[in-house]
């Protein structure tokens, strides 16, 4: 026996189901999920914040903005934007997540076991969508308890919030490379705020892109947030579709076709 055989791993070599991956990406994804009831305070992103964000904007400018009107007049108007503040918001916590797990030594337990290499990435980023979806079922609850009602079906609504989540899985990419990229999670987070700051408060979600000064309103005709909350009124509210979705199903597809294979390539470096 040479010392090339001595040094493989146990599972080096072994032959393995087709699409086996998948499975294990889902029994990863589900380790992600359990480990929230060991830390629940890891959802306080996605619980308390949206109620704080809506309660806090609703109230202190929903009278000023609806120019005259009153904060049930604004209300339609923030919830679709509000939401994809939030959701986006949420995005980079599976950043956050993923870098600390490589600091703790997790992937390389990983590393260990007979499985694909990216079944741990695939996994993080599935269960990473229960922390979105829980972040839209509670500012839609909440939103819902005063007085929010979709004017367009609830068919479309229930639409809006599944392009909304499908956005955020797609946008996470982003973090999954920079968490494996960048050294410490705070420096992840310190980066996800810098970038996350202009692409929602410099937008359409809290007021009309046309009062705002004419340079804003260059930058809020490129930001991708833009029509993802135009998909989101449209839907929920009524008015036109067609062209912000399928602006925002382009950015979808761009965000996964590029930061998708930049994490997959920062992950087999690291591993």
């Amino acid at each position: 026996m040479t010392t090339a055989t001595l040094d493989r791993p146990a599972h080096a070599g072994r032959r393995t189901r087709p699409f086996a991956w998948v499975e294990q990406s889902l029994t990863l994804a589900w380790r992600n999920i359990v480990r929230i009831r060991q830390n629940p305070e890891a959802l306080a992103d996605v619980t308390f914040q949206p109620i704080i964000f809506l309660v806090l904007f609703l109230f202190v400018f929903g009278g000023a903005i609806a120019q005259g009107g009153t904060w049930r007049d604004y209300l339609p108007y923030l919830l679709p934007g509000l939401l994809v503040q939030t959701v986006v918001f949420s995005t980079m916590g599976t950043g956050v997540a993923l870098n600390d797990d490589f600091a703790k030594g997790v992937f390389d337990r990983f590393r260990s076991l007979p499985i694909a290499r990216i079944a741990p990435l695939i996994g993080a980023v599935l269960g990473d969508a229960v922390r979105y979806s829980l972040s839209i079922v509670i500012l839609m609850g909440t939103g819902f308890a005063l007085g929010f009602r979709f004017q367009n079906g609830v068919g479309y609504g229930l639409l809006a919030l599944v392009i909304v989540l499908l956005f955020a899985l797609a946008m996470c990419w982003i973090w999954v490379w920079l968490g494996l990229k960048l050294r410490t999670a705070q420096g992840v987070q310190g980066i996800a705020f810098l970038v996350m700051f202009p692409l929602t408060f410099g937008s359409n979600v809290f007021v009309q892109t046309d009062t705002l000064p004419g340079f804003l309103q260059a930058f809020v005709n490129v930001n991708p947030v833009k029509y993802l909350v135009d998909t989101m009124r449209g839907l929920m509210l009524g008015g036109d579709i067609q062209k912000p979705l399928l602006i925002t199903l382009a950015w979808m597809v761009g965000l996964v076709a590029v930061f998708a294979p930049l994490a997959i390539r920062a992950y087999r470096r690291r591993t």
